[in-house]
């Protein structure tokens, strides 16, 4: 009861990518890269633990970027051929590369880093991708012409590799889409689609996760628009309840969503952003607790699994330990009051 998990990235250590920032830049080359994404691996699954974290992730150590980091390993994407396009609806520019022929995989992705977590750690495992909508969004297109049809293509290829990381004894594949926050009648028209055709054949868990973005200035910017109240989330999730998906991952914490908005996500999991990646103030344990409380009216404890809001990476590694404890902490506060209230009643 209450699980605790983290939505997926960890903060980089600064000997293998520069602090602080998002795309960040390599500091190893060569074999010496691949032996350091190995031990930060490692090192964040430690932290995790150390922390309490129930549900632990590979802190995404080995990829520079959460989308990009699975593309560079399919053919049919030039790298060299990029173009700077708008990102979620035009909110920031990135530079991105281009579909230039049929997608496929060159082989498996993530293989190296979930076996390397399977091996070192006994608790329940958990491996982010990118979702379909989200890699739309993301990247160029001069091969499909049509945004519905690239999407099913990355779906396919989505669930490739997700077949092979439940293989390797991953217990939860998360899809990260936050496109589905910005997107919302194409959620619906065929983002869910393209989801639940990335897990088709999965027999563990499956999670969705979205959120309102990094802790960035232009989402930080773009939230202050979204008026007193956020309530991107009352479109798609009755959506998502309809879904064949097991879990969704929301923002909450230190956010304008109102929680009643959960009650809409009957029947699945729901992964409760009870820190916020958007501040350098580490939560007490109390608010973390009161965070979890909120939600409790609109979702059963069995049900709940306290998380982050979002991904760690532009962090330091100092503020999102101290964020991982936090977590820990306030959950184990309300399963004890949860605990102690059920022996009251028997």
């Amino acid at each position: 009861m209450l699980e605790t998990t983290i939505a997926g990235s960890l903060p980089k250590p600064s000997w293998l990518a520069e602090p602080l920032r998002l795309w960040a830049p390599w500091r190893l080359a060569g074999a010496a890269l691949e032996e350091g994404k190995r031990d930060a691996t490692l090192l964040a699954i430690k932290e995790q633990e150390d922390a309490g974290i129930d549900i632990v992730t590979d802190g995404e150590q080995s990829r520079q970027h959460f989308v990009h980091g699975f593309l560079e390993h399919l053919a049919g994407i030039d790298f060299s051929r990029r173009v700077t396009m708008g990102i979620r609806r035009d909110r920031y520019k990135a530079e991105v590369p281009t579909v230039t022929a049929p997608l496929r995989r060159l082989g498996p992705v993530h293989a190296v880093e979930a076996k390397l977590a399977r091996a070192h750690t006994a608790r329940k495992l958990k491996f982010t991708l990118p979702g379909p909508m989200t890699i739309v969004d993301t990247i160029a297109d001069a091969h499909y012409g049509d945004k519905i049809k690239l999407a099913m293509a990355f779906a396919d290829v989505l669930n490739q590799e997700a077949r092979e990381l439940e293989a390797i004894g991953v217990d939860v594949v998360q899809f990260d889409e936050p496109a589905f926050n910005v997107y919302m009648d194409e959620v619906r028209d065929w983002g869910i689609v393209a989801l639940e055709r990335a897990c088709t054949g999965l027999r563990c868990k499956t999670a969705v996760h979205i959120c309102y973005g990094y802790g960035i200035k232009a989402n930080i910017e773009w939230k202050q628009t979204l008026g007193r109240e956020w309530r991107q989330y009352e479109e798609t999730f009755p959506v998502l309840a309809r879904s064949s998906i097991d879990q969704v991952s929301l923002e909450c914490a230190n956010a304008l969503v109102p929680v009643s908005l959960i009650g809409l996500l009957k029947g699945k999991d729901v992964l409760l952003g009870a820190v916020d990646v958007a501040t350098e103030v580490v939560e007490s344990p109390e608010m973390v607790a009161a965070t979890i409380r909120s939600a409790l009216p609109h979702v059963a404890p069995e049900r709940l699994f306290p998380c982050s809001n979002c991904g760690m990476a532009p962090l330091s590694r100092e503020l999102a330990v101290g964020k991982l404890k936090a977590l820990s902490a306030g959950a184990a506060l309300v399963r004890r009051e949860l605990d102690s209230t059920q022996r009251a009643r028997a």
